[in-house]
């Protein structure tokens, strides 16, 4: 199993998908990566020898930031925004989304689950607080 930046790669995979484990690496940064290592993208992980890794591993480490040096410079990023007080950062704190996205119907990975809020009918108020009353008598 080879490993790169402190990640193993999954030996079945192709190295032009296995190496899209790395966080900062798409496809995109893969192919820039293979073309100068010279090494072939529709080969297995496993077929890779200790040469390519090598190659492979040195460019990467050169040439870009990834997993928890680049994790660290993102959080270094939102932290400063949050300090600042901008709007972007004052999103980050509130924990919705900063790009201009709509909330009103949407944002649900963001916002998190559901909640109805308003007015309720006296009926369907009954309804619900009737079942939380006996759950707590049998505790």
């Amino acid at each position: 199993m080879a490993r790169i930046a402190g990640v193993d790669l999954p030996d079945h995979k192709r190295v032009d998908i296995a190496l899209t484990y790395l966080y900062g690496i798409g496809r995109n940064n893969v192919n820039s990566i293979l073309k100068s290592t010279k090494v072939e993208g529709g080969k297995r992980v496993k077929e890779l020898t200790e040469e390519e890794i090598g190659k492979i591993h040195k460019f990467i480490e050169e040439n870009f930031k990834v997993e928890g040096d680049l994790k660290a410079q993102v959080a270094d990023n939102i932290k400063r925004l949050r300090e600042i007080g901008c709007y972007r950062g004052i999103r980050h704190i509130k924990g919705l989304p900063s790009r201009g996205q709509r909330t009103r119907s949407n944002a649900r990975t963001k916002r998190g689950k559901r909640k109805t809020v308003g007015a309720l009918r006296k009926e369907i108020r009954a309804k619900q607080e009737q079942p939380q009353t006996e759950v707590s008598t049998k505790k």
